[in-house]
């Protein structure tokens, strides 16, 4: 071979090398090279992903610009109290101020409606009362005493009419007629009961009276002697009781379930005192099972597994002992099609066919289960390891269980603020009027989309107030107030992973853990984070909160096409939304490891990710074996300290511990308070579990990092020595301090 041959196989040789080594890097990542002064998170970092800091600021000052207009133009009175057909608020504008229940002219178009009364209400005359109607009345009666002139005020005072109607006892039967036909005056009403402000028909008479083609009632005739009334309106249409029913049931639902949250609310505020007890006592136990998890992991880890191998293997044997048995017998029965369909399941357990199906399934999930344990055995002690491990970290910083009642507080007031500016900028806008005919069936048809004014009114016909509103850019400012109010929720959640990170992380590379940590690690974190990584913060948070709008959007698209008959747009818009639902949960298990990193290193968003994520794919396996043993660990502790205290709870408020009878306040629901206190504990549970969650993974990651870095000679390792020994590891230059696994 000559010279230039040999050259150039050489090169040949190195470029097929560094192909193949560049591809392994494509996917596997650049392991991080040792550092001799790393001890910990770096603490000589600089500002990260500072164009996206600017642009959350931005936005933040947009957020508070879009308030402001709220506050200063916006009436939430509007949207809480009922309004009359000319736009006044009862009980609380001063021409009704005296007049807090709303009353409806023509409660049977509500019907014509449907759900969407509620919304934009009954297209109706609507006047604000003093009380609401107590009996049944037709303007017939009225035209009947008036054309032989014995009309008297309580026949007037009967009368439902509008603002600056004046009728008197001289009032002539045309102009009565008249005040009716034009939706002056009610034509009829009924019996009513007050539902947050409105007048609804009495939900049990109208029960009664739907049987009913038509509604009668009984008055004085001119004479004396008694007369029966057809109840009728203004076209002289017979209103029967299904029609009624028809038109208030909606209404009645809607506004009922106002009331029972009144009164669940209520039973909240009589018993938040034992409510706040037994919240204590759930965060008290959270700590305590917290400390007690270094001990029972493993206990709880093998026992589950072992008790799966028990039930699975006592089902096979049981299956197969069924199945021989009948085959020993001369079983003759035969799978029957008349008894597949009856759904008869006691006549399957006498087939022999339907015990061996049983015993062949169980017997291949119990091969299955055994290949699995006795593969990923190892990977299973690592995690319970890790998890003792991060039992340990919490033990040794305790305020860390502390620190997320922090980010829970600001997202408290985040929601309020956020409700409340939402509420005054929907309340923006003026009075909407909109022509309806009254003689129509459809319901689209009954408001137009051409306003129209107060007094613009004619026979047949009614413009009346619809609701406040108009406003072009309410909805995109809604929009706006939704967005941010994702953004800000995810950035308040990162901020808490972030700081968590940092402390659990000066913890894991702690030479000596009862020296090296550092006095404040939480407060230390928590500075790093907000000094210098809001950027990757808001970054971060951002990402999440443009797919949480893409579902929003896919979800009212989703909507709009409930009643279409077009299949593929429907099909599409599943697909898109499991998608999507899919792509967050990803990124956000991306996320809180690159907030990791961060904490760690002091990297941008984008770096740390990249970092994060091919960490984690080169130790797939034991990601994934730690994500579900720490997912099975702590669902099993959130159930038991949720159900002991609500189990608790429910004998209390039950008044079954006869000792505590007399401190019990008087409840509407006594579960109300029960359910109330089994929420809050779960909240409590996740809340104080999530940082156990963060606490792993943060040394899940700082674990992988030290295997790649350290070789345990002149780099030694940091992890404890349970997992050295587990990993038949150890540190043969380096003595490790004898505290370092005390506490």
């Amino acid at each position: 071979m000559s010279l230039q041959d040999h050259h150039q196989s050489c090169y040949s040789r190195f470029t097929y090398y560094d192909i193949f080594k560049n591809i392994i890097l494509l996917f596997t990542g650049k392991i991080r090279k040792h550092d001799k002064d790393f001890k910990g998170p770096i603490e000589n970092r600089s500002c990260t992903d500072i164009i996206c800091c600017l642009l959350f600021l931005v936005f933040i000052f947009g957020l508070i610009a879009v308030s402001i207009l709220g506050f200063v133009w916006g009436n939430p009175n509007r949207l809480l109290h009922p309004t009359d057909s000319s736009g006044l608020i009862c009980g609380y504008d001063a021409e009704v101020k005296d007049r807090p229940y709303l009353v409806y002219f023509d409660i049977s178009k509500c019907a014509q409606m449907g759900p969407s009364a509620v919304a934009l209400g009954c297209p109706t005359p609507q006047v604000c009362r003093k009380s609401c109607t107590t009996e049944y009345y037709v303007y017939l009666e009225t035209v009947a005493k008036a054309t032989v002139g014995l009309l008297q005020q309580a026949d007037i005072d009967k009368m439902v009419c509008k603002d600056g109607i004046n009728i008197t006892e001289s009032t002539s039967v045309e102009d009565i007629q008249k005040y009716v036909g034009d939706n002056d005056c009610a034509a009829y009403y009924v019996e009513t009961t007050d539902i947050v402000g409105r007048c609804i028909p009495s939900i049990f008479k109208t029960i009664l009276e739907t049987a009913k083609d038509v509604i009668t009632y009984t008055a004085v005739n001119t004479d004396g002697s008694n007369i029966t009334y057809n109840l009728t309106n203004t076209d002289n249409t017979l209103i029967s009781g299904n029609l009624i029913s028809n038109g208030t049931g909606f209404l009645a639902l809607f506004y009922s379930a106002s009331q029972e949250a009144e009164m669940i609310f209520k039973d909240v505020v009589s018993a938040w005192h034992l409510i706040v007890i037994f919240l204590v006592i759930a965060m008290v136990a959270c700590f305590v099972w917290i400390v007690i998890m270094r001990w029972i992991t493993g206990f709880m880890v093998w026992f589950s597994i072992f008790a799966v191998l028990g039930v699975m293997g006592f089902g096979c044997y049981y299956s197969y002992s069924q199945y021989y048995d009948l085959k020993n017998s001369n079983s003759t029965s035969e799978f029957g099609i008349a008894q597949a369909f009856a759904l008869n399941f006691s006549y399957y357990l006498t087939l022999k066919e339907t015990w061996l199906a049983f015993g062949c399934t169980t017997a291949t999930f119990l091969i299955i289960f055994l290949l699995i344990l006795i593969f990923l055995c190892h990977r299973i002690c690592i995690a319970i390891k890790l998890i003792e491990e991060g039992s340990k970290a919490i033990g040794n910083m305790i305020f860390t269980l502390f620190w997320p009642i922090i980010p829970f507080l600001l997202q408290i007031i985040m929601i309020a603020y956020m409700a409340v500016a939402a509420v005054f900028v929907a309340s923006m806008g003026g009075k909407e009027y909109y022509r309806n005919d009254t003689s129509s069936q459809i319901a689209s048809d009954l408001l137009s989309d051409l306003p129209c004014n107060e007094s613009d009114t004619t026979f047949g016909e009614f413009c009346g107030f619809v609701k406040y509103g108009g406003d072009q850019y309410i909805i995109p400012l809604e929009v706006f107030l939704l967005f941010m109010f994702f953004w800000l929720m995810n950035f308040i959640i990162a901020l808490g992973q972030m700081t968590l990170a940092g402390a659990f992380a000066s913890y894991y590379w702690a030479a000596n853990k009862s020296k090296d940590i550092p006095t404040m690690p939480v407060l230390s974190s928590f500075y790093r984070s907000i000094r210098y990584h809001l950027g990757s913060l808001a970054f971060g948070s951002l990402i999440i909160a443009i797919i949480k709008m893409i579902r929003v959007l896919l979800e009212y698209i989703d909507a709009k096409l409930k009643n279409s008959e077009n299949p593929v747009a429907k099909f599409l818009i599943k697909c898109m939304k499991c998608c999507f639902w899919c792509l967050e949960k990803f990124i956000k298990f991306l996320n809180r490891n690159a907030y990791i990193m961060i904490a760690v290193y002091g990297r941008s968003f984008c770096p740390a990710a990249k970092d994060a994520f091919f960490l984690i794919f080169r130790n797939v396996v034991r990601a994934m074996v730690l994500d579900k043993v720490t997912d099975y660990v702590l669902f099993i502790s959130k159930l038991v300290v949720t159900a002991g205290v609500g189990v608790g709870a429910y004998f209390w408020f039950q008044g079954k511990v006869d000792f505590f009878t007399d401190y019990l306040p008087k409840l509407n629901y006594y579960l109300v308070p029960v359910i109330v206190v089994i929420m809050g504990t779960y909240v409590i549970a996740a809340t104080f579990f999530n940082v156990y969650t963060m606490a792993v993974d943060t040394l899940f990651l700082c674990f992988l990092e030290d295997l790649e870095v350290n070789n345990g000679e002149d780099r030694p390792y940091r992890m404890g020595k349970g997992l050295q020994k587990l990993l038949s590891k150890k540190n043969k230059k380096y003595k490790e301090p004898e505290e370092e696994n005390r506490a």
